[in-house]
Parts: structure tokens; sequence; C-alpha cells
């Protein structure tokens, strides 16, 4: 059973233990005696219909604007003036009862000429502004690296000493912050998508000032951006992010845009990467677009699967190969955005392996230090006298891997990232057929990490009414890079408040993620050698 009737049994108050039947759809509290509703009702997230009829209410309780799922609301017969601006998310309501209320003349006016959904429609856009949530908190992981070094928790002291201050700068050297962040393209972000919105909130100008905003106060060194649009690029972020730190950017549209006219490609979609260019060199970058990457694979031109399921997705990546001005390090920063859609976790999984196969090639071409560093030995390899590096294999180069992965993190793509392999039999792989992948299974050289598993991931990275999880991930290789700090997860009471984003306060209906890494020294065969021979 999914409804319960209590309704003309003279109730004055509701139990509390009543707001545990959270599998109730239908809930009747009708010709009661009841003056007051409580606020922990809004636990009950799947009514899709409350009747609190012929009561003596004089309020409703702003916290009933979390059920979302409701479709009829009836209010009749109370004492009731008029409504809180929180039942504007109800988005859903198609029946809003308020007659016999002694209820504001401009709703009651409103209800009787446009029906319910203009009600709701005018308490979300009239609805006032509530306070910000707190600022995120960085949270140290490596507690052995001073407040000073990761320049997050205290300001630097001015009067330090010549040598602490050259201290300082070596480490600041090795320090880098990642900022990853799927910005909600302005095409997808319509009312008839985010109907708890209001319009103003999802206005282009809104909420390209608030991204901007955002993105800009957290400083990072290396911005990895889904779902950006090209206009939004070339006409906005790479002069807004060149004034305000010196940041260059790679950007690549989505593949579908290789049949448009220059103007409709501008409204696609893609992924840009930004780098602090006083920090970084760009040596290379490049684009991995799976459906053509996929056509150049023999094993799966076999397949019915790639051409069905794969190629009609036009998901990308970018590669990008980075070099620290200061020491010479190389770091390798992949970005994408891979197939949302839950039924097609085995695209996901094809789209990730694929990334990992370029990645593995990308790394390989730079080893050796470009052509304009000179070569030094690392890794274990040949020792050099100038100050480039050499890594001796593709595992031993630093490696992030930022995104979007539409993944949970119990998916076969978290598996296999942090893992390296998957078998091929995987459950997410259905009875699907994709060529080596699902004779062989999957498997990556490198050894990588989550960056937020640190703290078991966030509560979520994705937060609307209908899904509440972490799909966004920032992997580092964990054997060249440490994690010195993450910015941490937004303030409990107010998420508990909110039906979902995007809203004032945040622009998508994803929550941006960064953190703070530091480059490993690198491990000299030759030392442990010597180490080794005279421990024994």
């Amino acid at each position: 059973w999914t409804t319960l009737d209590l309704g003309g049994m003279g109730l004055k108050n509701i139990a509390p233990a009543l707001c545990q039947y959270t599998f109730l759809t239908a809930l009747f509290l009708n010709h009661n005696n009841v003056t007051y509703l409580t606020p922990t009702i809004s636990k009950l997230v799947n009514l899709r219909t409350l009747d609190v009829s012929g009561n003596k209410l004089t309020a409703i309780p702003p916290e009933l604007g979390l059920l979302i799922q409701l479709r009829e609301l009836l209010l009749f017969d109370n004492n009731l003036v008029t409504l809180p601006s929180e039942l504007g998310t109800l988005y859903n309501l198609e029946t809003l009862g308020l007659e016999g209320n002694p209820m504001d003349a401009e709703i009651k006016n409103l209800l009787m000429k446009e029906g319910s959904q203009a009600v709701i429609i005018s308490l979300r856009e009239n609805a006032p502004v509530g306070m910000p949530p707190p600022q995120r908190m960085w949270e140290t992981i490596e507690s052995d690296v001073s407040e000073e070094q990761s320049g997050k928790k205290k300001e630097a002291i001015i009067d330090a000493s010549a040598a602490v201050s050259s201290v300082a700068a070596v480490a600041a050297a090795v320090l880098f912050t990642v900022l990853c962040y799927n910005i909600l393209s302005q095409r997808y972000a319509t009312s008839q998508a985010y109907g708890y919105t209001p319009s103003w909130a999802l206005n282009g100008e809104y909420r390209k000032d608030l991204l901007l905003r955002e993105i800009s106060g957290c400083n990072a060194d290396v911005i990895c951006l889904q779902e950006v649009e090209m206009a939004l690029y070339e006409d906005v972020l790479v002069e807004y992010f060149k004034e305000a730190g010196n940041y260059d950017g790679v950007f690549y549209p989505k593949s579908r845009a290789r049949t448009m006219s220059e103007k409709e490609q501008r409204a696609v979609d893609g992924c840009a990467t930004f780098y602090r260019a006083s920090k970084f060199n760009l040596v290379e970058n490049s684009l991995l677009e799976y459906t053509y990457h996929a056509l150049q694979r023999s094993d799966f031109k076999k397949t019915a699967d790639i051409y069905n399921r794969v190629m009609t997705k036009d998901n990308i990546a970018i590669l990008t190969m980075l070099e620290n001005r200061d020491t010479l390090e190389r770091v390798l920063v992949a970005n994408s955005h891979i197939h949302w859609d839950p039924s097609f976790a085995d695209v996901k999984l094809v789209q990730v392996g694929m990334l990992m196969d370029q990645i593995e090639a990308f790394a390989t071409k730079h080893l050796q230090p470009p052509a304009t560093t000179a070569t030094t030995s690392a890794d274990g390899s040949s020792n050099g006298s100038g100050s480039g590096r050499v890594y001796g294999s593709t595992s031993k180069l630093p490696t992030i891997i930022c995104g979007d992965f539409n993944s949970v993190p119990d998916s076969g793509v978290y598996e296999f990232l942090s893992k390296g392999s998957v078998r091929q039999d995987h459950d997410d792989f259905g009875d699907h057929i994709y060529g080596n992948y699902t004779t062989d299974g999957l498997s990556h050289k490198l050894s990588l990490k989550s960056s937020y598993s640190h703290i078991g991931e966030l509560p979520f990275t994705n937060y609307t009414p209908t899904f509440k999880g972490v799909l966004d991930y920032i992997w580092y290789s964990n054997n060249t890079l440490d994690v010195i700090s993450l910015l941490g997860a937004i303030d409990k009471d107010y998420v508990s408040k909110a039906v979902g984003f995007p809203n004032a306060h945040f622009p998508s209906d994803h929550i941006l993620i960064m953190s703070e890494f530091k480059f490993r020294p690198p491990r000299r065969e030759a030392e442990e050698a010597k180490f080794n021979s005279t421990s024994k």
C-alpha cells in the first residue's frame, strides 16, 4: 500500500512517526482539527497527492516545497492568507486547491484566471534570493605540507627570511591546482529541463557572470571545463581568463560541429582546458573524437554495436601536455565529457577504454623532453647534464584525467580507472560486442586514483531532483603525484533546503571540484641500488 487516509478522524496533531513512511504516494489528512503541519512532512519525498483540506491551518511550512513529486496539493477550507515562496519549486504540481481560505487577493485572482501552474510560477519567479551557502572549505590530505606551502589556509608571511622565501618558492614550483567543472551549456539550461529554477537564474548573462566569478575566484593553475559552447569560449572565456590570471586555453567542440556551418558551430558545446601561462608551457595538444577513433580500430568494424550505440554519441576528449616553467616537470592533462545516458553503461566503458588507449599513445610521444628543453636523467633513465626530464615509461609520466564521466563510484568506469582493468564480461558491457574489449577485457598501465577518494568522494557533484550523486572526477597517477588538499563539500544545511541546481547561487547542475597536487621527486635507481648495497 502507498496511500494513507486519515481523513475525518478528529486529529489535532500529526505524529512525527508518520513522516517515516517515505513510500507514501498519497496522504489524506482532510477534515480534521490540525492547526500545525510539521516541516518533517518534507521527508515524504514520493508524495504525489497531499490533502489537508478542512483543517485549521494558518500557515504552510516552506519545507513543503521539497516535495517536488506533488501533483495535487489540496488546501481547501483552512485559514491560509498567503503561501510560502518555496512552493514555487513544485514544478510538477497540476492542482492547487485554495478555495475556502481568506487568501491574498493577488494569489486568488491569479489562480482563478490562469490556474495552478501560474500561481506556482509566480511564487518561483518572485521568490526572494536567500543567503548563499558558507564558503566551501579546503580539506588537507597530506598533513606534512605546511599551510604556507599550499597557499590555501594562510596568507604568506611578509617578513620571512631570504632562506625561508627560497624554500617556499621551491615548494610553490612543485605544487599546482586543478579545477574540473561541467558548466552546463546554455543550450541545455531551459525551464523545461530545470522547472524548479527561476527563469532569471537560467538567463545566459546571469549564469555567465556567476560562472566567471566562481571559476576565477578559485585561482586554479589548470582549469578543465565541459559543456563549453564555442561562442562562449571565443567571445568571452579566452579574453576573460587571459586578463584574470594570464591563462591560455585549448578548445574543441563535439564532433557534430564537423557537419555544421560556422554559425551553427558556435552553439555546439565541447571541452576547454585553460592553463596558467606563467606556470606552464603547452608542449602539445590532441583531440580525441570517440566516434572517429572507433572507426580506426579494425576489431570494432566487425560489430554492429559500434555503429548502433557508439557511433551515435559525439563526445570528445582533449589531451594536453604541459611543462612546468620552473621545474621542467611535464604533466599530461586529459579533459573529457563521457556520454550521459545511464542505459548506455557499455558505451561509457568503451569511450573511457579508448581514452586510456589514446593517453598511452600520447604519453609515449612525450617521454623525452621537448626540443626546446635540455635533457637530464629521471625515473631510472640514463644520466644527462641538462635541465629537462626523461621519463622511463608512460607510467612514470605525471598524469591528470579530469571530466564529467557520468559514472557513479560503483560503475565499471570507476572500477576500470581505479583498478586498471575490467573483465570482458563485466555487467556494464551487457550482451554487447566491442571487439577486443569484450573478448579480452579492458586494461591500462597507469596507477590511477580519484583525488576525492581520500575522503570517500564528495556527497555529490551533480544535484537535481531526480539524481544526487558523484559523476565528476579528477584522476591522478598516484605514483608520480601527491594530493595535498581538496575543495570540500557544500554546506549540508544549505543543501538540505535546496531542491536542485542550478539556482540563484549555483549556475550549473554540477558543482566544480578542485584538487591541489605536488609533483613527487623522481626515484633514481642508481641511488636506490647504492642504498640497498650499504644497508645489507
